[in-house]
């Protein structure tokens, strides 16, 4: 490894990922709109069925300031 790499920082394909599942639509119905982790490369997301709820399921590298706010919510 490189002097100086912080593998927490890593947004490269080779990134330790993680999932969260989000609600798919408010209280009212209504769809959230979701937007990329541009900077985050192995960002994706997919709709799931869990428990007959429609969630989307964001995966992020583990590191990113994105998805550690996400799991503490």
């Amino acid at each position: 490894m490189a002097d100086g790499f912080d593998p927490q920082q890593d947004v490269t394909c080779r990134a330790p990922v993680g999932s969260v599942d989000l609600k798919a639509f408010d209280d009212d119905g209504n769809s959230y709109e979701i937007h990329a982790c541009h900077d985050c490369l192995p960002w994706h997301a997919e709709v799931v069925v869990v428990a007959g709820e429609v969630l989307v399921r964001e995966w992020h590298a583990v590191g990113r300031p994105q998805f550690q706010e996400l799991i503490r919510d």
